[in-house]
């Protein structure tokens, strides 16, 4: 897409500190966009918002989704025009040892963003970032479409189907008018540079590697949709400026990778060791009465395709190739943001 789009305007990014913010804040700020970010900025150790170096260009908010009455001033007083919401409990286990905290981060957090959309004119275009995970799964080897029933699993799941269904009520009740254009993108799993979460495979990967250890798996026989993090960021800026030039394009979308790139885990294991060499290894360490999660999840991605002409860039091969690069550079203590520029451009065509 061309990215000139968001030269000068107002864009609040929630979760800007996480894997994902910190790619597509620096995404924008490239573009010239004016950010604003709204995080509950964690201070667990490494960091990839740190090493992006995108802290002085925007505005850097510290706050909590639940916060009503603070996120009511951010917009009063920052006036977006578009807002990304990515802020959430973003981890399935997590999600079972304190379904609480993420109900009220991934359901109430969303409530509070439409409700300050609601009450601000200024927001014309609005992006709620859910999951995959947001369909009732019967485990089926074809791709879950945007009209199948929503209903996530475990907590983590179910709150980001609630969120769907907060985001829908908004739209319908109180934008119906066409005064700001409401989306939500349905995610599949992302891989990529910087991603230090607890309970994902790749950041398990890079953590053994660096520890000389053999990389241990879960689930090494669930396939998932994998894709790299800039995939569906280029694709949630592109739902987010279409919407905003013209209120047809808002709806709901999935983003995923062809069939092709729907692997197991083992598989994607497999390949990272491949890519990595230096005898890495993993071995399967499935873990007896451990937490329900999907064995087979795959989505179909057509209305995305046949809406904005898109299709997935990158094949898992070469998202794989841009891990271990990226974390190499990293774990040398290497330069970050120009790292990270440099896989923008790439995946963006601008340069080999």
């Amino acid at each position: 897409m061309d990215l000139s789009f968001y030269k000068g305007k107002r864009v609040l990014v929630t979760g800007h500190t996480g894997f994902k913010g910190t790619w597509l804040t620096r995404i924008l700020v490239n573009a010239g966009a004016e950010v604003a970010g709204y995080s509950r900025c964690s201070e667990k150790e490494p960091s990839l918002f740190e090493a992006a170096d995108v802290k002085d260009s925007i505005v850097h908010i510290k706050g909590d989704v639940r916060d009503l009455e603070h996120l009511k001033k951010v917009f009063a007083e920052f006036q977006p025009e578009i807002v990304l919401h990515l802020a959430a409990q973003p981890i399935v286990r997590d999600s079972y040892k304190d379904p609480v905290y993420t109900y009220e981060t991934n359901v109430m957090g969303t409530v509070n963003i439409m409700e300050c959309v609601r009450l601000n004119p200024c927001v014309k275009s609005v992006l709620n970032v859910t999951t995959d995970k947001v369909y009732l799964n019967n485990e089926w080897c074809w791709g879950y479409r945007e009209d199948e029933p929503l209903d996530g699993f475990d907590p983590y799941s179910n709150s980001k189907s609630c969120s769907e269904l907060v985001t829908h009520s908004y739209k319908n009740s109180f934008f119906a008018d066409g005064r700001a254009a409401v989306s939500t993108a349905r995610a599949g799993n992302v891989i990529g540079g910087g991603d230090f979460a607890n309970d994902r495979i790749i950041p398990d990967c890079v953590r053994a590697m660096a520890d000389g250890r053999v990389i241990g798996v879960r689930n090494p026989y669930s396939t998932r949709p994998y894709q790299h993090v800039l995939e569906p960021l280029f694709v949630y800026l592109t739902i987010a400026a279409k919407q905003y030039e013209c209120p047809k394009y808002q709806g709901y979308y999935n983003v995923g990778p062809d069939d092709c790139d729907c692997v197991t885990t083992g598989e994607l294991v497999s390949l990272f060791c491949k890519c990595w060499g230096e005898n890495a290894k993993w071995e399967n360490q499935a873990e007896a009465g451990a937490p329900h999660e999907a064995s087979f999840l795959k989505l179909d991605c057509s209305k995305l395709k046949s809406t904005f002409g898109w299709k997935p860039r990158w094949h898992i091969e070469k998202c794989m190739d841009m891990v271990c690069r990226f974390s190499r550079i990293w774990l040398a203590g290497g330069d970050i943001p120009e790292e990270m520029d440099k896989e923008i451009r790439e995946f963006a065509g601008n340069q080999p």
